[in-house]
Order: structure tokens, then sequence, then C-alpha cells
């Protein structure tokens, strides 16, 4: 097998990244050290192992710092404190939010895909820049929304989160929208609104009432496919469109004062 076949095959195997410094030749009898790079205080876990003490305690640990951030800006110093979870070993990069830190409108995506690693943002990359299209088919745009996802570090190779990691990362997700209080909030991808909804997930294209701690009457909520996966098919484009039709309704009748019914 050649260098450019193995790169290849390393590619279709979702190693899309290289971790260490420096390359490490494989082949020298004697390869050259990779660069001493200090480690953290906390060593890694591994994939799915909280660093330090059990599952329910890295839980624990995460509801009160979520829990203790009064201001979006403690949230996000807390979240980057935070060592409970494996994935921000493996990330290249924090994703917590972009656009409009005080819009009405939150949109809340799954998983960082490699793009928003590498950015540090949302919806970065070509799902992003299809977000942009469908958002301005509604003549919306990114200064009039607050981007965010379900979890902060991207999952290596983009696997899907855990439910352990989902466990992790769910009071910081929550805490974040009782602390931007919006007014309507698009879940975007069937992940989001697993986790956010749960068993109170709507039929497509119904307002359903997403409950929040600190929120005493919830925020409307609307789930709607991750731009990823619009962009795979015609009838997902045809939902979406029908999707973003109706958040263009609401959202004016809410401008309006007018009380919508979910």
């Amino acid at each position: 097998m050649d260098d450019i076949a193995a790169l290849m095959l390393q590619v279709d195997w979702g190693a899309d990244e290289a971790l260490a410094e420096a390359p490490v030749s494989r082949l020298r009898a004697d390869p050259v050290a990779p660069a001493v790079i200090t480690p953290p205080a906390a060593e890694p876990a591994r994939a799915g192992q909280a660093v330090s003490g059990t599952a329910a305690d890295a839980r624990a640990r995460a509801e009160a710092l979520a829990a203790a951030a009064e201001t979006p800006e403690a949230l996000l110093a807390a979240l980057a404190a935070f060592d409970g979870c494996a994935l921000r070993a493996t990330a290249a990069n924090l994703v917590f939010f972009a656009g409009n830190p005080s819009a009405e409108l939150m949109l809340i995506g799954e998983a960082p895909g490699a793009d928003d690693d590498r950015a540090g943002e949302p919806f970065a990359g070509p799902p992003g820049a299809l977000l942009d299209r469908m958002l301005a088919s509604i003549g919306l745009d990114r200064t009039q929304a607050l981007l965010t996802t379900l979890i902060p570090w991207r999952p290596p190779g983009g696997r899907p989160p855990t439910e352990a990691e989902i466990a992790l990362c769910l009071p910081f997700t929550l805490r974040h929208i009782a602390l931007r209080a919006p007014r309507r909030v698009v879940l975007m991808g069937g992940l989001a609104a697993k986790v956010l909804l749960g068993r109170a997930r709507p039929r497509r294209g119904d307002w359903v009432t997403l409950a929040v701690p600190g929120l005493a009457d919830g925020v409307p909520a609307l789930a709607m496919a991750h731009p990823a996966t619009v962009a795979k098919s015609a009838s997902q484009k045809r939902d979406a469109w029908a999707d973003l039709r109706r958040l263009r309704r609401a959202l004016d009748a809410d401008r309006a004062g007018m009380n919508t019914p979910l």
C-alpha cells in the first residue's frame, strides 16, 4: 500500500485530524521522538470515561457548576474548567456559541462537526453556509439568532456522543438556555430534539414547550432537521422549508404581540 492509499484508508476510518504536535515516522529503525508536551494537571481519560471520580460524581459537579453560573460568561468559564468529560481532551476547541448573544431566537444543533471544532464556533463550514441560506430565505441572518450546540466538544472522528457524554454536558446546555432566556428555540437535528424534549417530542412542524430549569414557563421549541441532513435529501428540503415558514410566522406573531398556540 502506498502512502496516499494509507492516508485515504485513515480518512475512511474517521481519522481526520493529527493529534500530535509533530509527525512520527513508523518506518525508521530509530524513529524521532515527538516534541514533549507538558500534560495537564489531570490526565486525560479514555473516551467515554470521566477524568476523575465516578460518573455520578462528574454529573453532580457539572450540575453544581452550571447552577452556580449567574451569567453566560461565567457559564463559559465553568465549562472550560470542567474536566469531567473526556471529550475535552480530544477536541481542538470548546464550541459555545455564535451569532447575537441577546437574540430572542436560539438555534441548538447537535455535536460540533470537524469545521465547528476547528473554528471554535457552531454551524461552521458547509452546513453553516446552508443554514445561512435557510435563514436568509425567511429574512433572517446570524445577527438575529444565537447559535449553539447540545454538546460543546466534538467527539473523536465525528462519532455520535454517548449517553454518558450527553448527561455530563446537558446541565450546561440547559443553564445556557435559562441564562439567555430566548423567546423561541429551534432544535436542529434529531439528537437535540430527543435529548431536550424527550417524551414531549412533537409531531413534525408542531411547537412544544421545552421545560428549562430557571424558566418558569419554559420556552416554545420547534424541532427541524439539521442543515447537514437537509443537504442530502429533497424531501428534507421540502420539510425544512415548511418548518422555516412556521418559524417566520411565529416570529411575526411575537413581534405583533399575538399569542401563538403551541
